[in-house]
């Protein structure tokens, strides 16, 4: 069954920027979780600790944004170049592209007499549009937008590393194990959302991402002691 066209409106972008969102997140968890717990664990000075993980938050997000930026506007880049060659070619040689687009339609499983006809009523509704999205799977009116996942990614990468900055700055001697255990919990709710977007196994990719964050952590933990300890 063909679809009215506004039923997926928009889809391609919400998606984009919804990966670039949760990818954000889980990027400001973890990376900004590593540095305040190597700080933390090389120094007690809080205002270190602190300057420590504002630097660590604000580049990253800008990273990450411009980053997602360089990256989507490469695939929209890629997307137009494709939609102006093919109107060019649909100018230039209409035959061959009917043909084209019929067998195409072919190989999805219409009888030939079929994907003709189909051909034909899709061509004289909007030509472009229908070799765009059967020949590339590129919607016209939904082509990626860059900025939408530049934001996306730095204000979800601050959101996320927001956590590990405030509790390593408790207090408390617990504020290590606090720490382990907020970002543990956040990861695990990166993780269910990044399965759920990719239509996976939910556990497999919580466990994977909890235990990845939580090894970061041992890791700069450890390399910070023995740094602090040396040098102090």
């Amino acid at each position: 069954m063909i679809h009215e066209h506004g039923d997926t409106e928009g889809l391609s972008n919400r998606l984009n920027w919804l990966r670039a969102g949760v990818l954000g997140a889980n990027d400001g968890i973890v990376s900004v979780a590593g540095i305040v717990m190597g700080v933390a664990g090389a120094t007690d000075n809080r205002s270190t600790i602190t300057i420590a993980g504002v630097a660590a938050l604000v580049a990253g997000a800008l990273s990450m944004a411009t980053g997602e930026y360089v990256s989507v506007s490469t695939q929209r880049d890629a997307e137009l170049a494709l939609i102006e060659k093919e109107s060019h070619d649909l100018e230039r040689m209409p035959e061959e592209e009917l043909d084209h687009l019929t067998s195409i339609l072919e190989g999805k499983g219409l009888s030939p007499e079929v994907a003709r006809e189909a051909a034909v009523q899709l061509t004289e509704k909007d030509v472009l549009r229908a070799h765009a999205e059967f020949e590339f799977g590129i919607d016209l009116d939904d082509v990626t937008n860059p900025w939408n996942a530049a934001l996306a990614s730095m204000v979800s990468f601050s959101i996320g590393a927001i956590l590990p900055v405030l509790t390593i700055l408790l207090p408390s001697p617990e504020r290590f194990y606090v720490t382990a255990v907020a970002v543990a919990i956040a990861l695990a709710i990166t993780g269910a959302v990044s399965a759920r977007l990719g239509y996976a196994r939910r556990w497999p990719a919580v466990v994977r991402n909890v235990l990845g964050g939580v090894f970061a952590m041992g890791v700069t933990l450890l390399i910070g002691s023995l740094l602090g300890t040396r040098l102090g």
